[in-house]
């Protein structure tokens, strides 16, 4: 199960990582998505936290993703991380009005 959390920008993000850690998960357990992609990297480079790629993905959704639009490439992201097609959908719309998404799920 996955806690999710949808917030305005990086200062947000930064409090809800930080409690997120409180709770028990590690770093290496959190990700955050934003619709642009230089903004998604700049903010997980700058809070230190993990991007999705092979690892959570697979080789082949993660070479996939390169022809994919942004919006098609964050659904197959969020649905790497367990969430279904539908839940995928619902928070890339959140991302399409500029807001961030923190996803945190316990490794197996």
């Amino acid at each position: 199960m996955n806690t999710i959390k949808v917030v305005e920008n990086g200062v947000q993000a930064k409090r809800e990582i930080d409690d997120l850690i409180m709770q028990g998960y590690s770093k290496n357990e959190i990700y955050l998505l934003a619709h642009d992609k230089n903004r998604s990297e700049d903010l997980s480079d700058s809070l230190d936290i993990k991007d999705i790629g092979v690892a959570e993905q697979g080789v082949l959704e993660s070479v996939a993703n390169v022809f994919r639009t942004r919006g098609d490439a964050l659904r197959a992201k969020l649905e790497s991380l367990g969430m279904s097609p539908l839940e995928a959908e619902r928070y890339e719309e959140e991302l399409d009005r500029g807001k961030v998404v923190v996803v945190a799920g316990k490794s197996a």
